[in-house]
Protein backbone atom coordinates (compact mmCIF):
# COMPACT_ATOMS: atom_id res chain seq x y z
CA UNK A 1 0.00 0.00 0.00
CA UNK A 2 1.23 3.65 -1.17
CA UNK A 3 -0.16 7.09 -1.23
CA UNK A 4 1.28 9.98 -3.05
CA UNK A 5 0.66 13.78 -1.86
CA UNK A 6 -1.91 13.74 -4.30
CA UNK A 7 -3.96 10.61 -2.87
CA UNK A 8 -3.97 12.21 0.60
CA UNK A 9 -5.20 15.95 -0.48
CA UNK A 10 -8.19 14.82 -2.20
CA UNK A 11 -8.65 12.31 0.52
CA UNK A 12 -8.36 15.09 2.79
CA UNK A 13 -10.75 17.26 0.58
CA UNK A 14 -13.40 14.83 0.85
CA UNK A 15 -13.25 14.27 4.66
CA UNK A 16 -12.55 18.17 5.63
CA UNK A 17 -16.02 18.72 3.53
CA UNK A 18 -17.57 16.81 5.90
CA UNK A 19 -15.78 17.90 9.28
CA UNK A 20 -13.27 20.46 10.12
CA UNK A 21 -9.95 19.01 10.49
CA UNK A 22 -8.59 18.82 14.25
CA UNK A 23 -6.07 21.23 16.08
CA UNK A 24 -2.55 19.48 17.11
CA UNK A 25 -2.00 21.19 20.11
CA UNK A 26 1.62 22.18 22.13
CA UNK A 27 0.77 21.26 25.96
CA UNK A 28 3.08 22.87 28.04
CA UNK A 29 2.25 21.13 30.85
CA UNK A 30 2.57 17.68 29.26
CA UNK A 31 5.99 19.34 28.00
CA UNK A 32 7.15 20.32 31.90
CA UNK A 33 6.37 16.44 32.54
CA UNK A 34 7.89 14.54 29.80
CA UNK A 35 10.56 17.11 29.09
CA UNK A 36 9.60 16.87 25.46
CA UNK A 37 7.97 19.14 23.15
CA UNK A 38 4.71 17.62 22.78
CA UNK A 39 1.91 18.19 20.44
CA UNK A 40 -0.58 16.07 21.00
CA UNK A 41 -3.42 15.95 17.59
CA UNK A 42 -7.11 16.10 18.63
CA UNK A 43 -8.70 12.84 17.36
CA UNK A 44 -11.24 13.29 20.16
CA UNK A 45 -12.27 16.19 18.36
CA UNK A 46 -14.28 14.96 15.29
CA UNK A 47 -17.74 14.55 15.03
CA UNK A 48 -18.08 11.10 16.43
CA UNK A 49 -15.15 11.82 18.80
CA UNK A 50 -12.61 9.16 16.83
CA UNK A 51 -10.46 9.48 14.21
CA UNK A 52 -12.32 7.01 12.95
CA UNK A 53 -14.90 8.78 11.00
CA UNK A 54 -12.42 9.96 8.23
CA UNK A 55 -11.88 6.27 7.20
CA UNK A 56 -15.63 5.94 7.12
CA UNK A 57 -16.05 8.75 5.25
CA UNK A 58 -13.56 7.81 2.22
CA UNK A 59 -14.75 3.72 2.33
CA UNK A 60 -18.21 5.27 1.70
CA UNK A 61 -17.36 7.58 -0.91
CA UNK A 62 -15.19 4.77 -2.69
CA UNK A 63 -18.11 2.17 -1.92
CA UNK A 64 -21.18 4.29 -3.62
CA UNK A 65 -19.00 5.22 -6.64
CA UNK A 66 -17.82 1.59 -7.68
CA UNK A 67 -20.63 -0.53 -6.40
CA UNK A 68 -23.51 1.57 -7.19
CA UNK A 69 -26.06 -1.64 -6.72
CA UNK A 70 -25.04 -2.00 -3.10
CA UNK A 71 -27.80 -1.40 -0.20
CA UNK A 72 -26.42 -1.52 2.76
CA UNK A 73 -23.01 -2.30 4.49
CA UNK A 74 -22.00 -5.28 7.14
CA UNK A 75 -19.15 -4.44 9.89
CA UNK A 76 -17.94 -4.91 13.14
CA UNK A 77 -16.21 -2.74 15.76
CA UNK A 78 -15.93 -1.86 19.83
CA UNK A 79 -17.69 1.05 18.82
CA UNK A 80 -15.40 4.03 17.22
CA UNK A 81 -15.47 2.33 13.53
CA UNK A 82 -18.99 1.83 14.40
CA UNK A 83 -20.06 5.35 14.59
CA UNK A 84 -18.38 6.15 12.07
CA UNK A 85 -19.35 3.79 9.45
CA UNK A 86 -23.29 4.15 10.04
CA UNK A 87 -23.11 8.00 9.94
CA UNK A 88 -21.11 7.86 6.53
CA UNK A 89 -23.28 4.97 5.73
CA UNK A 90 -26.58 6.08 6.57
CA UNK A 91 -25.75 9.81 5.03
CA UNK A 92 -25.08 7.99 1.49
CA UNK A 93 -28.92 6.35 1.89
CA UNK A 94 -27.73 2.92 2.71
CA UNK A 95 -28.64 0.89 5.94
CA UNK A 96 -25.92 0.26 8.60
CA UNK A 97 -25.83 -3.18 10.23
CA UNK A 98 -22.84 -3.24 12.98
CA UNK A 99 -22.04 -6.41 15.62
CA UNK A 100 -20.32 -5.94 18.69
CA UNK A 101 -19.29 -8.17 21.03
CA UNK A 102 -22.09 -8.66 24.11
CA UNK A 103 -20.78 -6.57 27.08
CA UNK A 104 -19.45 -3.82 24.62
CA UNK A 105 -19.59 -0.18 25.90
CA UNK A 106 -23.27 1.24 26.61
CA UNK A 107 -22.30 4.81 25.98
CA UNK A 108 -21.32 3.88 22.28
CA UNK A 109 -23.70 1.54 21.63
CA UNK A 110 -25.91 4.17 22.19
CA UNK A 111 -24.19 6.20 20.17
CA UNK A 112 -23.98 4.05 16.99
CA UNK A 113 -27.62 3.63 17.11
CA UNK A 114 -27.88 7.48 17.33
CA UNK A 115 -25.79 7.71 14.32
CA UNK A 116 -28.41 5.06 12.68
CA UNK A 117 -26.62 1.56 13.03
CA UNK A 118 -28.52 -1.88 13.60
CA UNK A 119 -26.85 -3.48 16.22
CA UNK A 120 -26.42 -6.34 17.46
CA UNK A 121 -24.69 -8.05 20.05
CA UNK A 122 -22.83 -11.24 19.42
CA UNK A 123 -19.94 -13.10 20.75
CA UNK A 124 -17.34 -12.77 23.47
CA UNK A 125 -15.22 -10.26 21.77
CA UNK A 126 -14.35 -8.01 19.00
CA UNK A 127 -12.70 -10.73 16.75
CA UNK A 128 -15.82 -13.23 16.74
CA UNK A 129 -18.05 -10.41 16.41
CA UNK A 130 -16.37 -9.60 13.17
CA UNK A 131 -16.40 -13.75 12.00
CA UNK A 132 -20.32 -12.89 12.70
CA UNK A 133 -20.30 -9.69 10.45
CA UNK A 134 -18.52 -11.69 7.28
CA UNK A 135 -21.35 -14.67 7.57
CA UNK A 136 -24.03 -12.21 7.63
CA UNK A 137 -22.80 -9.74 4.87
CA UNK A 138 -22.51 -12.99 2.74
CA UNK A 139 -25.96 -14.31 3.64
CA UNK A 140 -27.62 -10.58 3.63
CA UNK A 141 -25.71 -9.46 0.34
CA UNK A 142 -24.59 -6.67 2.31
CA UNK A 143 -21.13 -5.39 1.61
CA UNK A 144 -18.63 -6.16 4.65
CA UNK A 145 -16.56 -3.21 5.65
CA UNK A 146 -13.13 -5.03 6.52
CA UNK A 147 -11.20 -3.48 9.96
CA UNK A 148 -8.67 -2.67 6.71
CA UNK A 149 -9.15 -1.48 3.71
CA UNK A 150 -7.41 0.58 1.46
CA UNK A 151 -10.13 3.55 1.49
CA UNK A 152 -10.59 3.25 5.10
CA UNK A 153 -6.69 3.90 5.62
CA UNK A 154 -6.18 6.53 2.77
CA UNK A 155 -8.95 8.52 4.98
CA UNK A 156 -7.36 7.62 8.19
CA UNK A 157 -4.14 8.99 7.14
CA UNK A 158 -5.81 12.53 6.20
CA UNK A 159 -5.31 13.08 10.51
CA UNK A 160 -1.00 12.20 9.59
CA UNK A 161 -1.32 14.78 6.42
CA UNK A 162 -2.80 17.36 9.17
CA UNK A 163 -0.09 16.81 11.78
CA UNK A 164 3.07 16.77 9.69
CA UNK A 165 1.64 19.38 7.49
CA UNK A 166 1.45 21.40 10.54
CA UNK A 167 4.35 19.70 12.36
CA UNK A 168 6.93 18.54 9.66
CA UNK A 169 10.02 18.52 11.63
CA UNK A 170 9.18 16.00 14.86
CA UNK A 171 10.92 13.56 15.62
CA UNK A 172 8.80 10.99 17.21
CA UNK A 173 5.27 10.18 16.27
CA UNK A 174 3.08 7.29 19.35
CA UNK A 175 0.09 5.92 17.68
CA UNK A 176 -2.16 3.34 19.22
CA UNK A 177 -2.74 -0.16 17.37
CA UNK A 178 -5.85 -2.30 17.17
CA UNK A 179 -6.14 -3.71 14.16
CA UNK A 180 -3.70 -1.12 12.37
CA UNK A 181 -5.47 1.40 10.39
CA UNK A 182 -4.15 4.48 12.36
CA UNK A 183 -0.68 3.45 12.89
CA UNK A 184 -0.34 2.26 9.21
CA UNK A 185 -2.27 5.43 7.79
CA UNK A 186 0.15 7.80 9.85
CA UNK A 187 3.44 5.89 8.55
CA UNK A 188 1.94 6.00 4.81
CA UNK A 189 1.16 10.08 6.00
CA UNK A 190 4.75 10.55 6.92
CA UNK A 191 6.21 8.68 4.02
CA UNK A 192 3.83 11.31 1.52
CA UNK A 193 5.06 13.74 3.05
CA UNK A 194 8.64 13.49 3.24
CA UNK A 195 8.79 13.60 6.77
CA UNK A 196 11.30 11.87 9.14
CA UNK A 197 9.62 11.24 12.17
CA UNK A 198 9.74 7.64 13.89
CA UNK A 199 6.43 5.93 14.19
CA UNK A 200 6.28 4.14 17.94
CA UNK A 201 3.05 1.61 17.62
CA UNK A 202 1.46 1.16 21.22
CA UNK A 203 -0.76 -2.19 22.56
CA UNK A 204 -2.06 -2.72 25.81
CA UNK A 205 0.29 -5.86 27.42
CA UNK A 206 -2.75 -7.84 27.83
CA UNK A 207 -3.47 -7.28 24.01
CA UNK A 208 -0.12 -7.74 22.28
CA UNK A 209 -1.15 -9.70 18.84
CA UNK A 210 0.21 -6.29 16.87
CA UNK A 211 3.78 -6.56 18.97
CA UNK A 212 4.28 -10.14 19.05
CA UNK A 213 3.40 -10.20 15.17
CA UNK A 214 5.75 -7.37 14.35
CA UNK A 215 8.55 -8.89 16.22
CA UNK A 216 8.29 -12.80 15.24
CA UNK A 217 7.84 -11.27 11.45
CA UNK A 218 4.73 -13.12 11.09
CA UNK A 219 1.10 -13.39 12.30
CA UNK A 220 0.28 -14.09 16.00
CA UNK A 221 -2.70 -14.38 17.34
CA UNK A 222 -3.46 -14.08 21.56
CA UNK A 223 -6.34 -15.86 23.34
CA UNK A 224 -7.67 -12.91 24.54
CA UNK A 225 -7.91 -9.11 24.63
CA UNK A 226 -8.94 -7.97 27.83
CA UNK A 227 -8.46 -4.33 28.47
CA UNK A 228 -10.53 -1.44 29.27
CA UNK A 229 -8.31 0.57 26.27
CA UNK A 230 -11.21 -1.45 24.24
CA UNK A 231 -9.79 0.26 21.19
CA UNK A 232 -7.11 -1.75 21.01
CA UNK A 233 -8.57 -5.10 21.86
CA UNK A 234 -7.69 -7.12 19.48
CA UNK A 235 -7.05 -11.17 19.29
CA UNK A 236 -6.13 -11.39 15.63
CA UNK A 237 -3.72 -9.26 13.84
CA UNK A 238 -4.14 -8.22 10.09
CA UNK A 239 -2.06 -9.46 7.40
CA UNK A 240 -1.89 -6.12 5.40
CA UNK A 241 -1.10 -4.09 8.04
CA UNK A 242 1.59 -5.80 9.61
CA UNK A 243 3.11 -5.49 6.47
CA UNK A 244 3.20 -1.66 6.97
CA UNK A 245 4.07 -1.34 10.52
CA UNK A 246 5.77 -4.55 10.69
CA UNK A 247 8.34 -2.98 8.77
CA UNK A 248 8.16 0.80 9.23
CA UNK A 249 7.19 1.11 12.54
CA UNK A 250 10.65 2.12 14.99
CA UNK A 251 9.51 -0.03 17.72
CA UNK A 252 6.23 -1.03 19.44
CA UNK A 253 5.69 -0.50 23.44
CA UNK A 254 3.16 -2.20 25.15
CA UNK A 255 1.13 -0.64 28.39
CA UNK A 256 -0.51 -1.78 31.33
CA UNK A 257 -4.09 -0.75 32.24
CA UNK A 258 -2.61 1.03 34.79
CA UNK A 259 -0.16 3.39 33.33
CA UNK A 260 -3.23 3.69 30.30
CA UNK A 261 -5.96 5.35 33.18
CA UNK A 262 -2.96 7.44 34.80
CA UNK A 263 -2.33 8.91 30.97
CA UNK A 264 -6.55 9.78 31.11
CA UNK A 265 -5.75 11.19 34.55
CA UNK A 266 -3.02 13.00 32.84
CA UNK A 267 -5.12 14.28 30.00
CA UNK A 268 -7.36 15.84 32.01
CA UNK A 269 -4.79 17.49 33.95
CA UNK A 270 -2.73 18.69 31.95
CA UNK A 271 -5.16 19.52 28.81
CA UNK A 272 -8.51 18.92 30.45
CA UNK A 273 -9.65 16.80 27.72
CA UNK A 274 -11.26 13.47 27.79
CA UNK A 275 -9.42 10.64 26.37
CA UNK A 276 -10.66 7.03 25.76
CA UNK A 277 -8.21 4.45 26.87
CA UNK A 278 -6.96 3.74 23.41
CA UNK A 279 -6.33 7.50 23.02
CA UNK A 280 -4.28 7.75 26.11
CA UNK A 281 -1.95 4.51 25.45
CA UNK A 282 -0.08 6.78 23.22
CA UNK A 283 1.10 9.45 26.22
CA UNK A 284 1.43 6.32 28.11
CA UNK A 285 4.28 4.96 26.02
CA UNK A 286 5.78 8.34 25.71
CA UNK A 287 5.76 8.58 29.36
CA UNK A 288 7.68 4.96 29.50
CA UNK A 289 10.23 6.77 27.12
CA UNK A 290 10.89 9.98 29.05
CA UNK A 291 14.44 9.96 29.10
CA UNK A 292 14.67 8.76 25.69
CA UNK A 293 12.51 11.97 24.32
CA UNK A 294 13.98 14.33 26.23
CA UNK A 295 14.12 17.60 24.15
CA UNK A 296 12.86 16.54 21.14
CA UNK A 297 9.93 17.30 19.28
CA UNK A 298 6.69 14.76 19.55
CA UNK A 299 3.52 13.71 18.92
CA UNK A 300 0.86 11.39 20.25
CA UNK A 301 -2.50 10.62 18.55
CA UNK A 302 -5.12 11.07 21.21
CA UNK A 303 -7.53 8.80 18.79
CA UNK A 304 -10.94 9.31 20.74
CA UNK A 305 -12.29 10.39 23.49
CA UNK A 306 -15.27 8.23 24.15
CA UNK A 307 -14.84 6.51 27.45
CA UNK A 308 -18.02 5.22 29.58
CA UNK A 309 -19.18 7.37 32.56
CA UNK A 310 -18.79 4.90 35.04
CA UNK A 311 -15.07 3.71 33.52
CA UNK A 312 -14.37 7.58 33.56
CA UNK A 313 -15.43 8.28 37.22
CA UNK A 314 -12.85 5.15 38.15
CA UNK A 315 -10.62 6.42 36.47
CA UNK A 316 -10.71 9.94 37.63
CA UNK A 317 -11.09 8.42 41.28
CA UNK A 318 -7.33 6.66 41.23
CA UNK A 319 -8.60 3.17 40.17
CA UNK A 320 -8.51 0.87 36.70
CA UNK A 321 -11.37 -0.20 35.21
CA UNK A 322 -11.65 -3.93 35.68
CA UNK A 323 -12.90 -6.11 32.63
Amino acid sequence: MHFTKDDLEAAHRLVTAAMPPTPQHAWPLLAGRTGAQVFVKHENHTPTGSFKVRGALTFIDWLTRTHPEARGICTATRGNHGQGQAWAATSAGLAAKVYVPRGNSTEKNAAMRAFGAELIEFGEDFDTAREEAYRVAAEENLFIVPPFHQELVRGVATYGYELFSAVPDLDAVYVPIGCGSGICGTILARDALGAKAEIVGVVSEHAPTAKLSAEAGRLIETDSARTFADGMAVRVPMAEALEIYGRKAARILAVSDAEVAEAIRIYHTDTHNLAEGAGAAPLAALLQERERMRGRKVAVILCGGNIDREWLVTVLQGGVPQV
